[in-house]
């Protein structure tokens, strides 16, 4: 049975015209069943509550992002049998409609779904295939009531930008999707359908209140960076501003490979104040309540005059930006390993600063019995850096054992030395520390069935200050998308806080205050190589995430040596950064499905 979600009642005292309920769900991609069950238990606990209908989010059915496997026309079909299912399931759930996020093949429709089922695009008004023989389909939501498919909608704006590619795998909707339901005293609502790019350009919505919605219902799966939920909000306001309806959001939760959803579905009111907000990063079941109601409200002029509804509901705090920083790493990581059934997870504990990071990060994901540390030292290890591992290791109460690796070291030294006769110790060296370390931890991997944590950040990706098939050797790279001034910030703000009970100030002053260093050669540190991090963030920023030009860098007051050696690095560190993990992107663009540069390039700008 799939858990009861978390119902926050209205803040309303009176009854209701009329209540809508969202689903607010955190599904696994693929897992049809699974998903079946849990939009099942939702409707169940919103058609016992007395709502009249059910929102879920964006291809629910199937989870969200299916990418390829949306090519594969069995896949879609299975999730039409699944969504048949629900369909029959409805009539468990008199006066409950439920709108459903799915996948829909293209063409008529040959099931036994009953009359009223609108196609919302066919063949003739856009071409199926997507090359080579393969189908796209249509990224589609469905009222379901009363035991069969009243009416289907397809999404009409389709992203194909930062991480989305959904040119690829869908053809766009060409209708409107609008739909009546009825409330108390014998009122009827007329509801409009968008899903979620929809609801980002004007026309969708106008199209949908010419067509005489009174409230929008969006159904989205809009992947987390750090702002995005402010942003969603502000955008859709405008839409309320243009149309005059209240609006309804639907949001996913958890998280898909390297994307995360943090939930926050909300409702706006046709004055585009905020109605209700489910928390964030949790699944929740969100009741919106609504009245008919004579407040006046000033709509632009071009809207449409007042419509008689005023929605109520609880209203989550906003969060605080580090706290929701957080968050989207600790459930990036949890969800992770989680759906793909790793017993737990392991890395290697330096004494640094973001091997520590990490480890908070992991005991927050997963509970401190299911996370095991190594101290792997080698030659150049400070004392300090075992004494601080251990402290922390202590602190957040996880397994943790050193084992020395200089052993390994000069075993692989004597055996090169032959070949290496005549030339001076370098990078070579250092490299053969890392990759011994990264060598042991994937060994406990392979014989204990943990997954074993990156501690790499952002900047070491972008410069390649890292080593591959070394410290670049795991199954999930938890601070990926994070740049290194914030991975000091989020360590003063984990010491500061404790938002899962795991422990408070897990992280040695310590570590926080030594300069980074790598420790593969005599008294080193990262500032030998690099320059300093808030110089080098500044630059990566604007290049990666900003599109900005090496000479644009300079003109915004960077130091143009520094801004030539850190794109100099990026460009040479590609072939590094094509074979590393994955991690959680947290950022507008990430080292992952949004950075797609080439290996061999010789532009320069």
């Amino acid at each position: 049975m799939a858990a009861a979600l978390p119902t926050v009642p209205s803040a309303h005292s009176g009854a209701a015209t009329l209540t809508l309920c969202v689903a607010q769900l955190n599904l696994i991609v693929g897992d049809l069943a699974g998903n079946v069950r849990q939009i099942a238990a939702a409707a169940q606990a919103a058609h016992a509550q007395g709502a009249r209908l059910l929102l879920t989010p964006e291809l629910a059915l199937c989870g969200y992002p299916a990418e390829d496997l949306l090519l594969r026309p069995a896949f879609v079909a299975d999730c039409e049998a699944a969504l048949q299912e629900l369909a029959r399931l409805s009539a468990s759930w008199p006066g409950l409609h439920l709108v459903v996020g799915h996948p829909a093949a293209l063409g008529p429709r040959s099931d036994d779904a009953g009359a009223g089922v609108e196609a919302a695009a066919s063949p003739a008004a856009a071409p199926p295939a997507s090359g080579h023989g393969r189908t796209r389909c249509l990224n589609a939501a469905s009222v379901l009531a009363h035991g069969r498919v009243l009416l289907r909608y397809a999404k009409r704006e389709l992203p194909n930008y930062q991480v989305f590619d959904e040119q690829r795998t869908f053809v766009p909707g060409q209708s409107v999707g609008v739909f009546d339901l009825a409330g108390g005293a014998g009122q009827r609502l007329r509801l409009g359908l968008l899903i979620c790019e929809d609801a980002w350009y004007p026309e969708p919505a106008a199209q949908s209140q010419a067509a005489g919605a009174e409230l929008l219902l969006v159904l989205n799966a809009s992947p987390f960076h750090w702002g995005k939920g402010a942003q969603r909000e502000q955008v859709m306001r405008q839409r309320v501003a243009e149309t005059g309806l209240s609006l309804v959001y639907a949001h996913l939760v958890g998280a898909q490979d390297e994307v995360v959803f943090e939930g926050r579905s909300f409702a706006l009111d046709a004055c585009g104040r905020l109605a209700a907000r489910a928390a964030s990063f949790v699944p929740e079941l969100l009741r919106i309540d609504l009245w008919a109601s004579d407040e006046p409200h000033t709509p632009a002029p071009s809207a449409p005059p007042p419509q008689p509804w005023r929605l109520s509901g609880p209203v989550a705090p906003e969060p605080e930006p580090l706290a929701e920083l957080w968050q989207a790493l600790v459930l990036g990581l949890r969800d992770y390993v989680d759906k793909n059934g790793f017993p737990g997870a392991l890395l290697g504990l330096s004494g640094g600063i973001d091997s520590a990071l990490v480890l908070a990060l992991a005991v927050d994901a997963l509970g401190a019995g299911r996370v095991r540390t190594l101290m792997l030292p080698s030659p150049y290890s400070a004392d300090i850096s075992l004494i601080d591992a251990r402290d922390m290791a202590a602190r957040l109460g996880v397994r943790h054992e050193e084992l020395s690796i200089q052993p390994v070291f000069e075993a692989l030294l004597h055996t090169l030395e032959p070949l290496f006769e005549g030339r001076a110790p370098d990078l070579t060296e250092e490299n053969l520390q890392a990759r011994i370390r990264g060598m042991l931890l994937m060994a406990l991997s392979n014989k204990f069935g943990a997954i074993v944590l990156t501690t790499g950040n952002k900047s070491e990706l972008a410069t390649g200050y890292c080593t591959l098939y070394g410290d670049m050797a795991g199954g999930f790279a938890v601070l990926k998308d994070v740049p290194k001034t914030r991975v000091f910030e989020l360590a003063r703000w984990r010491n500061a806080h404790d938002p899962f009970g795991r422990g408070a100030n897990p992280i040695p002053e310590r570590i926080i205050t030594r300069p980074p260093s790598a420790e593969l050669r005599p008294d080193q540190t990262d500032q030998d190589s690099l320059p300093p991090y808030e110089v080098l963030d500044a630059i990566v920023e604007r290049y990666v995430e900003q599109e900005q030009s090496a000479a644009q860098i300079v003109a915004a007051g960077l130091p143009a040596a520094a801004v030539e050696q850190v794109l100099r690095l990026l460009r040479l560190s590609e072939y590094k950064r094509r074979q590393g993990p994955l991690g959680t992107r947290v950022t507008p663009r990430s080292f992952g499905k949004d950075w797609r540069y080439p290996n061999t390039n010789r532009y320069r700008g």
